[in-house]
């Protein structure tokens, strides 16, 4: 199995792929150009911003609320440095774009008018695609935008407007607040999916699990919920489907995970389960509770017909890791013995979590292995260092206790 989850090279790949998105959004040479402002610096890039003071201004102000104190500090320092007309002296690395036919220009015209966009650098992973936050020339936030820029993002891009467009029929009890399609459409060889402002900037104001856990259980039952044991449900012959596509796979990790998979799903074969949608990637990233209202985004792996509770499960796990930086495989133990009191407000029994809790761990491996996560150089990816040896571990204490 993968031995490490090397994030060492994250500063190098991100250069990289500065370089790659550069070529992508402004790809015609020659003529009037445009300066971007890389930070915190070209060698480590988060956000590439328009280097006009009330566009860099505005994408600043509003980009997306750093997870932890550092970034929250080196952002709000740039921040500074623009409205202090610093900029020049201390946001030096910069990068200059060609303007002609380049995404702006494609955007403006399907919003009908002129807009800047600040680009996200985000870390590499198998699903890595250019975000953009799109400003108008005084800096307010007009939109934010995705490309789809290979099959796998072209397909995720396609889903998020396909699920937008679904649940923007509901209506919801707990505040829940999602964006709306404001175009979809293509340019060059990309598909683009521009959504209505979202205030992702906002802090956070109520850390109340409680409500983040109500509009889990509203979002989960939003359609049909149906119910019946696991070796009968329309998920697991889908999960099927998906394990026999990893057993063509050559990595090691997937074999693994596909034989793990054979011997684990068979316990929990009769167990009765109920089934509903889930957000697919439920974070404190994607969300933010503030004030009256749930705001969530990032709805590209939206899915129905899943056991219930897993944005439960794919939350906690994710804030550990990442807002935490707790060990991903103390983690990923600490959730499944957390799973019973977790899933309780699910109205699911200890058994119930117990199984829906590896199930999920399988379905995420599944998606990290088939997307090529490694691969990808997502951080974690090397399913072999964390995901299968805590998996491996708690299958075969069930085992003994069965």
């Amino acid at each position: 199995m993968s031995e490490a989850i090397k994030t060492s090279d994250d500063m190098a790949r991100r250069a990289k792929y500065l370089d790659e998105v550069r070529d992508m959004l402004f790809p015609h040479q020659g003529g009037a150009t445009r300066s971007y402002i890389a930070v915190p610096n070209l060698r480590k890039p988060r956000v590439l911003i328009p280097a006009e003071r009330s566009a860099a201004s505005g994408a600043l102000q509003r980009y997306a609320w750093p997870a932890t104190a550092s970034a929250r500090l080196k952002r709000n320092a740039a921040y500074w440095a623009v409205n202090s007309r610093l900029d020049r002296l201390l946001l030096r690395h910069r990068i200059d774009v060609p303007t002609t036919d380049g995404i702006d220009d494609y955007l403006s015209s399907a919003i009908g008018h002129p807009v800047l966009s600040a680009i996200h650098i985000g870390p590499a992973r198998a699903n890595r695609k250019p975000v953009l936050h799109l400003l108008d020339p005084e800096g307010n936030t007009v939109g934010f935008a995705k490309m789809g820029v290979n099959d796998l993002t072209r397909d995720l891009v396609r889903a998020e407007r396909d699920n937008l467009e679904v649940l923007q029929k509901r209506s919801w009890r707990n505040q829940l607040v999602l964006p709306e399609v404001a175009h979809f459409g293509h340019w060059r060889d990309f598909n683009i999916l521009v959504t209505t402002p979202i205030p992702a900037w906002e802090p956070p104001t109520d850390h109340n699990h409680r409500r983040r856990i109500a509009a889990m259980v509203e979002l989960t039952k939003a359609f049909s919920v149906t119910s019946g044991p696991l070796c009968q449900s329309g998920y697991r012959r889908r999960l099927d489907e998906r394990l026999e596509l990893l057993a063509t796979y050559p990595e090691e990790d997937a074999r693994v995970l596909y034989q793990t998979a054979q011997t684990t799903l068979p316990r929990y074969a009769e167990v009765e389960l109920e089934y509903g949608s889930w957000h697919g990637d439920w974070t404190p990233w994607n969300s933010r509770h503030s004030g009256e209202f749930i705001y969530l985004w990032d709805l590209e792996r939206y899915e129905s017909d899943v056991p219930l509770g897993f944005d439960a499960l794919h939350y906690r796990l994710q804030d550990a890791i990442v807002t935490e930086q707790r060990n991903p495989k103390t983690a990923l133990e600490e959730l499944l013995r957390a799973a019973p009191a977790l899933l309780e407000p699910f109205n699911v029994t200890a058994t119930q979590a117990r199984a829906t809790a590896v199930l999920y761990i399988i379905d995420l491996a599944v998606r990290y292995a088939i997307d090529r996560a490694a691969e990808a150089g997502a951080a974690l990816g090397a399913l072999g260092s964390w995901l299968l040896p805590a998996l491996i571990e708690y299958t075969h204490e069930g085992r003994q206790h069965d």
